[in-house]
């Protein structure tokens, strides 16, 4: 690996799962423009629905999401009981709108409990139109996957599960906090098949403490013996200042740059040479899976869930910190659990930040996500009077090294430059320079 491409794999870029970037919404959107911008909905339009649930039984020392350990049931019916309370206040102001897809996300979806799981399903059943559902997806952790949760999420129409494995190297699992068999992840994939929800996601990591690339390889045959239909690889994002119990990783122990580089590298030939398809930069699919088709169509498209074959009007999300989409920009709750409860009981939303989106916004947001979608973008096509002149300056150099080719306006990441498409997509961030967020390194 070339001295180059480690300085610039060291550089920190969003991971873009929206623009504007989480990190530069502010309070000026609130509940009450959340209310107004959920009245303006067409009738017509279709919804995309998140539910995040913050809690966890356990500490995964790697985890970057907003999640809280959690032993007792009380608080977690009180949380189901205020996500409900959400649901509908909701529908009150869209009406019963059409639902493309449901994502349940966290935390551990499956901490509510199988009751509670159907009594929520059972609300938004009767909030919302199901008819046309494509895809009703929930993240799984497989040492939490007894059959009675199965049963319910196979009752409630979920045709889509993501399993949390990470890696199956014992030392890499306890170096990071969670040690699940690869023989406990094997018994969650049957169950799910053998109640008929047989879409399966893996997420595997690399760069994490004490992890070889031998280790990583030794992870992908395992988990290519379950036959999973997707693969999201992700890099380890080591954000102690964000996470702070993080801190309990030895950074000492972490894999350098050059080394993360040959890691994704060796996963991306050894994925291919098992018949994945490449999507984007860190994802791999079965060639006959949605996602593989969507990209090989142009219509894959990127937000919080990551690549997503979702192309709703508007993504409504439910819970502390949940991040929702619609026309008119992004709003988050409240990432506190008690400041979520208090808005949402007193009968308001919990919205504490959000983005109205400005029409340079839009333009840039459509930029970013064809580069991070397809690895090219026709500018001359999308916005031939615009004056990108400071991107293309922030994109000679990697044009120098290879990365990017520009030609007549257009736009295309090389082959060798796809694992620092971050890089690519950051040059059109008008936010990046003048923000003060740290984020994680761009491969």
């Amino acid at each position: 690996m070339t001295l180059k491409a480690c300085i610039l794999a060291e550089q920190a870029v969003p991971r873009y799962t929206s623009y504007p970037t989480a990190p530069h919404f502010t309070a000026a959107v609130g509940s009450a423009l959340y209310a107004e911008w959920l009245r303006a909905l067409p009738a017509d339009a279709t919804l995309s629905l998140y539910l995040h649930v913050p809690y966890c039984a356990r500490l995964c020392l790697y985890c970057g999401c907003h999640t809280k350990i959690v032993q007792r049931r009380e608080p977690l019916d009180a949380y189901a009981d205020t996500l409900g309370r959400e649901i509908e206040h909701v529908a009150a102001l869209t009406g019963r709108h059409k639902v493309s897809s449901i994502h349940w996300g966290g935390g551990t979806p499956s901490m509510l409990g199988a009751a509670r799981l159907a009594e929520l399903a059972g609300r938004i059943a009767a909030a919302f139109d199901l008819a046309d559902i494509a895809e009703h997806a929930i993240e799984i952790d497989p040492r939490q996957c007894d059959p009675e949760f199965v049963r319910t999420i196979a009752a409630i129409g979920v045709n889509r599960a993501s399993l949390g494995v990470q890696e199956f190297s014992l030392h890499v699992q306890e170096a990071i906090g969670r040690v699940q068999p690869f023989g406990q992840v094997s018994a969650a994939v049957a169950a799910l098949r053998a109640a008929g929800i047989g879409s399966l996601n893996f997420d595997l990591m690399y760069g994490l403490p004490n992890q070889s690339e031998g280790d990583l390889r030794h992870s992908i045959g395992l988990a290519d013996t379950l036959a999973p239909s997707r693969i999201a690889l992700f890099g380890y994002a080591h954000v102690p200042w964000f996470k702070t119990h993080q801190r309990m990783i030895d950074a000492n122990v972490l894999p350098g740059a050059s080394e993360r580089l040959a890691q994704a590298e060796a996963a991306r030939q050894m994925l291919v040479g098992l018949c994945y398809v490449p999507i984007g930069f860190d994802h791999f699919a079965r060639p006959e899976d949605s996602l593989a088709q969507a990209a090989a169509t142009g219509q894959m498209r990127r937000n919080f869930q990551g690549y997503t074959t979702d192309s709703a009007d508007a993504l409504v999300a439910f819970g502390a910190s949940a991040i929702g989409r619609l026309p008119q920009g992004f709003v988050q709750n409240a990432s506190d659990i008690a400041g979520y409860t208090r808005a949402i009981e007193g009968g308001n939303f919990a919205t504490a930040r959000g983005k109205a989106l400005s029409t340079d916004d839009e333009l840039r947001a459509r930029i970013i996500e064809r580069l991070m979608c397809e690895f090219a973008v026709d500018l001359d096509g999308l916005a031939a009077h615009q004056d990108f002149a400071a991107a293309f300056a922030a994109l000679a150099p990697l044009a120098n090294n290879g990365l990017v080719a520009i030609e007549d306006g257009r736009i295309t990441v090389t082959d060798a430059g796809r694992p620092f498409v971050r890089l690519v997509a950051s040059a059109f961030d008008a936010y990046l320079a003048n923000g003060t967020a740290r984020h994680s390194r761009a491969v």
